[in-house]
């Protein structure tokens, strides 16, 4: 079915407004009068969680289990690392905070913090991305929440394994295989984007190869210095044995696949190169892929460039050869009328002209995006990390977010920005936030 409504996250952190995160509920029927528009607000009961990525408490691999539903939503504080679970079940446009992990509990029974990324194991039960510890230091793994209670079990990892950093991950079960990505180093990222913390160890650079029934590290893949492989996508085919991960300080996608003896390979496919610049914090600046999403279909893969501010579609016909065949530009760095100079530009000839839908300038640049089940229609939000949104977008945590839909051509390629679809976060009744992750109640590309 076509998706009705979204859940996004929303912070106030960074903002100088003393108002605590929520979930917004947004109408995305074209046929309501309020289509577009927040129809409900979930505040939490707390202030500066940093509300980022969120998760189904029950995913498409728990389907065969006829009891299964989609009904609560898992909520991970970036920063505060508490856990709220939101049951959207009961009434799908007016979600209830149902329960609440708080971060003592988190830091003493699993001595992990800076919770990331949930989804829901095959076995019922959720687990849950970390960056760090609770003093901030780098430490990856995960947590695992019970499917049905939502207590928290402990560490999914077996002990000592645990990476230097984390941030996302995706498996596939047919293949008894988990694969995470790294993150940043929580305490040296919160002071802000710094160029002096290059080859310091503060931004990851592994790919984690993992046995998914023994929760065991089998590989890892060096990605370079501070490449920071953030987003982890595996094809949505269950058989498949390959996948993508971005890098978003080199630029660089990589194809990772099983090979022969249970063994897995990774390969650069697609590279975003870097722009010399001025006016600037940095005299080249990178791609930053922040999100990576793949149709459902396994014919499209996307890319949010949220530096160079651009969003774009790769056909995957041949997935180790993804083909560029749609870009749309919607902020970014290196706009026309901005502080920032390109000086040279191994892809673009002229720097893009500004985004404005229905009267309003789009600030900040593409960071999460979503994708309806039938392809057709890709949504983005423009805040990344409030604290290097205050750093590198000032003008985005002052307006607040927007959340925008790009109309995608899914026979030949490209995409196209809806100029009848905004959702102003700027104009929220408490003042201007940050919005960040989507999902659908309905069923979505990444759950």
């Amino acid at each position: 079915p076509r998706e009705e409504v979204a859940y996004v996250t929303c912070t106030y952190r960074e903002t100088c407004i003393d108002q605590p995160d929520f979930l917004a509920t947004i109408d995305l029927n074209p046929r309501s009068p309020y289509y577009g528009q927040v129809i409900h607000r979930l505040p939490m009961p707390n202030l500066k969680d940093e509300l980022h990525s969120s998760g189904w408490s029950a995913g498409c691999t728990c389907f065969d289990n006829i009891t299964t539903k989609r009904n609560k939503l898992i909520l991970p504080g970036l920063i505060s690392s508490r856990i709220y679970v939101v049951d959207v079940g009961s009434q799908c446009r007016a979600p209830k905070l149902c329960k609440t992990i708080e971060p003592v509990d988190v830091f003493w029974k699993c001595n992990k913090g800076y919770l990331s990324v949930p989804r829901s194991l095959p076995n019922g039960d959720i687990l849950i991305a970390n960056m760090g510890d609770p003093a901030g230091n780098g430490k990856g793994g995960f947590i695992v929440l019970d499917g049905e209670t939502f207590e928290l079990k402990g560490n999914w990892e077996n002990e000592c394994e645990a990476p230097p950093t984390g941030y996302d991950f995706w498996y596939q079960p047919r293949h008894n295989v988990l694969i995470s990505s790294a993150g940043l180093v929580p305490k040296r990222a919160g002071r802000g984007f710094n160029p002096d913390d290059f080859k310091k160890g503060v931004f990851g650079r592994r790919l984690n190869v993992w046995n998914l029934s023994c929760r065991s590290l089998t590989q890892c893949f060096d990605l370079g210095e501070d490449s920071l492989p953030l987003s982890v996508k595996f094809l949505h085919n269950p058989d498949a044995a390959e996948g993508y991960v971005s890098c978003a300080l080199s630029g660089i996608v990589y194809r990772f696949y099983k090979c022969e003896a249970n063994s897995w390979a990774v390969e650069e496919v697609i590279r975003i190169p870097a722009k010399d610049v001025r006016g600037w914090i940095m005299p080249k600046m990178p791609a930053f892929t922040v999100d990576l999403i793949i149709s459902v279909d396994d014919k499209y893969l996307y890319l949010s460039n949220w530096l160079h501010g651009d969003i774009r579609q790769y056909e995957l016909s041949k997935t180790c050869k993804p083909r560029l065949v749609g870009q749309v530009f919607v902020g970014g760095s290196i706009l026309r009328d901005g502080p920032v100079t390109v000086c040279r530009d191994e892809e673009l000839k002229c720097q893009p002209e500004p985004l404005v839908i229905k009267c309003k300038r789009v600030y900040g640049g593409p960071s999460k995006l979503q994708l309806s089940l039938d392809g057709k229609r890709l949504y983005v939000t423009n805040s990344f990390y409030s604290t290097w949104d205050k750093q590198l977008y000032p003008t985005l945590v002052k307006e607040g977010s927007v959340m925008l839909q790009i109309d995608v051509d899914t026979e030949k390629g490209g995409l196209t920005v809806n100029k009848n679809f905004l959702v102003d976060f700027g104009k929220e009744p408490n003042g201007p936030c940050l919005a960040h992750d989507i999902h659908f109640r309905c069923g979505d590309s990444t759950s």
